[in-house]
Parts: C-alpha cells; structure tokens; sequence
C-alpha cells in the first residue's frame, strides 16, 4: 500500500507546476495534501478512481487539507472536536477496516514564535485526539509537522535554535508523540541519513543548496510496526517549497 503526503503550498499554482504529473505517476493508495489554500468550489479535479474529501479554513487562500483516496473510507471527520482548533481546515481523518489515516497541517509558530502559545495548546489538543482515536484501531498520520526533530533534521541547527519550526519547545512536543508510541517512519528506516529535507526557503537558493528541512512526516501508531516496509522523501519532486513525502505499507 502506498500513501503520499505533499504540501502544496496552493493547490491552484501547484497544478501548473506538475502537480497532475506526480500524481498520476505516483498512483497511490492514499494521497493527503496540506496548505491547499482553497476554498469550497474553488477548483474541480478530475481523478478517476479516487474519493475525494477537503478541509477549508474560514480565512480564505489560508491553510487547507485534502486526501485523495482509491478506497472509501468506512466514516471521515474534519478537524479535532474543537471549534478554537477548527477554523483554519487543518485536519482529515479517513477510517478504514485496520487504522485511521489522518492528515494535518499542524500551525506554524511564526516570526519570533509569535504563534508559539497556541501551537503548544494545539499539540496538546491533536495528541489527545489521536490517542482517543487509537482507542478503536491503530493510526497513521501524515503532513507538514512544522517541526524539524533533531539537529540532523535540517541543515543549520545552530543558527535556527530560536526560528520557528526548531525552537527547544515544538522539538519537546514531537518527541512527546515518539513516547506516546507514534514511529517517525523515515527515522525509523534512515536514522542516521544526513541531507534528507522536505522542505527549502524560497530564499537564497536553498533547494539548490540542499540547505533545507525535514518538517514533512508520516507517523503510525506501533501496532502497525510489522507492516512497514519503506518511507521515501520525493526530494527531487517540484511545484511547491515542499516536496512529497511518501509510506509504504505491507497489506495486512
């Protein structure tokens, strides 16, 4: 089973710059995308064989989910229950017969981490959330994290400590997911691989440089630990600042 997660930066400008390309070739079982900068009626996509389910924020060209599916689900839900959390169409959830899929775009902490007191209280909230979802069946979710882990995760830590995306306390909460049982595939597959970015400022020729991060994640559940069978960045993948992110699955 193959599953893609990409952030699209806008779906509507990522359309001319290859998106309908790496769809079609990837072909995959589940396909989320973030940051689709949407609203309802905006864009109509042809994809023969897959159901198709969007989140929209109330801010419009703001934020955004989608999941592109070849199987139906058995139920889906937008957002997390919450209505401070659930403005800005940030969360998807798919259930099938063996787990939850779940794709987000968690919020980002902003210039000088203005954003930060929120993202705490929203990291809380989606842990909550996920662990209620494990109570039924197994979860895997995907998407811009906004987090890069650990030094190895993005190619200037030294000079990032206090940024957005790698201060000490969004590190805090990713590792708290890693306690509560979630396997950061990649890591899980390429502990020690060095350069392997998801995402690059538009700035500076950073995707040139390789000079990036890795925000971009699939994370499962542990009961689903034995059906793992690879986890791939599409670095070379144009269209957006983001690049795809992808799992392989074993099928059950």
């Amino acid at each position: 089973m193959k599953l893609i997660s990409w952030n699209v930066n806008g779906l509507r400008a990522c359309m001319g710059k290859g998106f309908m390309e790496f769809f079609e070739e990837a072909d995959a079982d589940i396909f989320c995308i973030q940051e689709s900068k949407l609203q309802e009626g905006q864009i109509s996509l042809e994809l023969p064989g897959y159901h198709q389910y969007c989140n929209y924020a109330v801010k419009k060209g703001y934020s955004g989910t989608a999941v592109f599916t070849k199987k139906e689900p058995l139920s889906v839900s937008y957002g997390i229950g919450i209505e401070e959390h659930d403005q800005e169409g940030r969360v998807i959830t798919l259930e099938f017969p063996d787990f939850y899929m779940v794709t987000v775009y968690t919020p980002n902490s902003q210039e000088e981490l203005a954003r930060l007191p929120y993202r705490m209280t929203w990291e809380e909230e989606f842990l909550k959330y996920l662990k209620k979802l494990e109570e039924t069946k197994p979860v895997i979710f995907c998407g811009d994290l906004n987090v890069a882990h650990k030094e190895i995760d993005l190619k200037n830590p030294k000079t990032n400590r206090k940024n957005a995306g790698f201060s000490d306390e969004e590190r805090e909460k990713f590792s708290v997911l890693l306690e509560n049982g979630f396997i950061d595939t990649f890591r899980y597959f390429y502990p020690e691989a060095e350069g392997a970015y998801s995402w690059w400022s538009y700035r500076f020729h950073a995707r040139e440089k390789n000079a990036g991060w890795r925000i971009d994640y699939f994370l499962v559940s542990s009961q689903l630990k034995e059906r793992l069978e690879d986890a791939v960045i599409y670095k070379d993948v144009m269209g957006s600042d983001h690049c795809p992110v992808g799992l392989f699955l074993k099928e059950e």
